[in-house]
């Protein structure tokens, strides 16, 4: 190690970072290239020959003429990701959109209860409604 001076293992370093880079950029376009739902079959096939043929040449191309429109590809499926996630934990919760199942029947239980409450209902009523509301 005495004869590879200081400077060359930083350069060294400096190219192998540099192609580490390069390597998930190349693996980054071919993902999207084979998620982009707009593309045609020939054009996916032109891009990914391109970018096999002439890797570094492919790579910055495809970053110049699509690099905008892949990063909203990538914000449209994290929206799209977000929104299916926040839909499945109000399912899982059981509270829907208009204030959900659970608020509701809270709200029906206490409204049972005020009517029992004030005579309306019996106790054999009350507690009828009360098994068919938390049935469902």
């Amino acid at each position: 190690m005495d004869d590879y001076p200081l400077l060359d293992v930083f350069w060294t370093m400096l190219w192998f970072f540099l192609w580490v880079m390069w390597f998930f950029l190349l693996f980054r376009i071919v993902t999207d290239i084979f998620r982009d739902d707009e593309m045609s079959g020939w054009g996916k096939a032109g891009w990914l020959i391109f970018c096999i043929l002439l890797p570094f040449l492919g790579v910055l191309v495809y970053v110049i003429a699509r690099g905008k429109s892949m990063t909203q590809r990538d914000m449209s499926r994290a929206q799209a990701s977000e929104a299916a996630f926040q839909d499945y934990i109000r399912k899982t919760a059981g509270t829907g959109a208009d204030g959900g199942t659970a608020a509701g029947s809270t709200e029906q239980l206490a409204k049972l209860a005020e009517l029992k409450d004030k005579g309306a209902l019996t106790e054999e009523e009350f507690q009828r409604a009360k098994t068919r509301l938390l049935a469902s």
